[in-house]
């Protein structure tokens, strides 16, 4: 079997699909990943096959365009309401009306018999109409944008000049929907009104890297000391410097607690020293390290609140943009975690400083997040799911006999 992926332009966008992907692979299918050059280090990394495609988009330097200066994503542009959501599918359909032709030559090329994608991925759902093949989109955690975007595209999004069609560009009022919506969540950090999707478990990856000697070394939780990993993605490079310094001295106050952050080199000027008890380390993947923490404090984003929720860890979730939100309201609906959704809140040493005190001091914390992570660990794996994709593949393939 071929299996076509197609990812959005931002790596934290494919990586939750790798473990899937992986799992494709070893029963033996081609796996192909058409991405632009943002995702091909990435590709590369988790040792699959890539086609580079078009441009760099680089999400960083769009979102910076659009901040005030000295102003951090949650500064410039508080929560946005339930119902403007869906206009996240402007950015991503236009993105998909500029690159269709190309994907759809290459698609053409290639001939796949399935197609997996992630939610936010347009050009995935019109090739597969096209090509008559399954298209897997595959979420990232809680997904409170994918099913309103479509919505907004179909309803919203303006239809580019020209005929629609294979001659001329896509119509927004056609687009369909994945033929299988796969979801990592576990089922109570699910949005109770959310479309229901396929369940899969989620596998933490974020890359390869070496397990440093302090990691090994470490007697992990209970060790006469409590500690907390601090990840914060790509906050330090949106004006973040400022809010880091702030909320790691908050943090240290915490009595006997050692925090763990992980920091990239040209930022940590910006943050300035730290107290004694804090702890800086170059980024690598959560899941070589979280086994050794007691809590997790983080920005909302979908590989680190999945990654602590797999290890059945208490969160404290400051949201900065988009789908941060929604996520932090499910693990704080859940009593695994806390979130502040406002700078004052954030920006306040004493506010978190408190809460993840709270998180550390209440075994109702560590108790939600512990069943949380129980009922991830019992989903079906990634190699099950692989197998049923296949099934309906090859179902979809399969020729039907005339009715009578």
């Amino acid at each position: 079997m071929r299996v076509l992926v197609i990812t959005t332009p931002v790596p934290s966008h494919y990586l939750p699909l790798v473990p899937l992907l992986w799992a494709l692979r070893s029963a033996g299918h081609e796996v192909t990943v058409l991405c632009q050059p943002d995702v091909l280090g990435a590709v590369r990394a988790s040792g699959l096959t890539a086609v580079e495609v078009g441009k760099s988009f680089d999400v960083d330097a769009m979102l910076l365009r659009n901040l005030p200066a000295e102003q951090r994503p949650l500064q410039a542009r508080p929560r946005p309401a339930p119902e403007l959501l869906g206009g996240y599918g402007r950015l991503w359909w236009a993105h998909a009306t500029a690159h269709l032709g190309h994907y759809t030559a290459l698609a053409d090329e290639y001939g796949p018999d399935l197609i997996v994608a992630d939610p936010l991925e347009y050009c995935s759902l019109i090739i597969g109409a096209r090509l008559g093949v399954p298209v897997v989109h595959h979420r990232w955690t809680v997904d409170a944008i994918s099913g309103p975007a479509r919505r907004f595209v179909r309803a919203d999004a303006p239809e580019p000049a020209g005929r629609p069609g294979p001659a001329g560009p896509p119509d927004p009022a056609a687009l369909p929907n994945p033929t299988v919506l796969l979801d990592p969540c576990p089922p109570g950090l699910r949005m109770p009104d959310a479309e229901a999707g396929v369940p899969i478990r989620y596998v933490p990856y974020s890359g390869g890297a070496e397990t440093p000697a302090w990691v090994r070394a470490d007697p992990g939780p209970g060790a006469g000391r409590r500690r907390v990993a601090v990840s914060l993605g790509n906050t330090p490079a949106l004006h973040g410097e400022p809010f880091i310094r702030g909320l790691l001295h908050g943090l240290a106050a915490c009595r006997d607690t050692e925090i763990l952050v992980t920091l990239p080199r040209p930022y940590r000027a910006g943050v300035g020293p730290l107290p004694g008890n804090v702890t800086v380390v170059d980024p690598l993947p959560l899941h070589l390290f979280l086994g050794t923490c007691d809590a997790m404090v983080h920005h909302g984003g979908a590989g680190t609140a999945m990654t602590a929720t797999a290890f059945g860890l208490p969160q404290l979730v400051l949201p900065q943009l988009a789908d941060h939100f929604p996520l932090a309201d499910r693990l704080t609906a859940t009593g695994a975690g806390l979130s502040f959704e406002t700078p004052a809140q954030q920006d306040d040493p004493r506010v978190v400083g408190q809460a993840l005190d709270d998180l550390l001091s209440d075994p109702r914390y560590a108790g939600s997040a512990r069943r949380l992570g129980a009922e991830m660990a019992v989903m079906p794996s990634p190699a099950d799911v692989a197998a049923d994709l296949e099934r309906r593949a090859r179902a979809a393939t399969e020729p039907r006999e005339a009715s009578v």
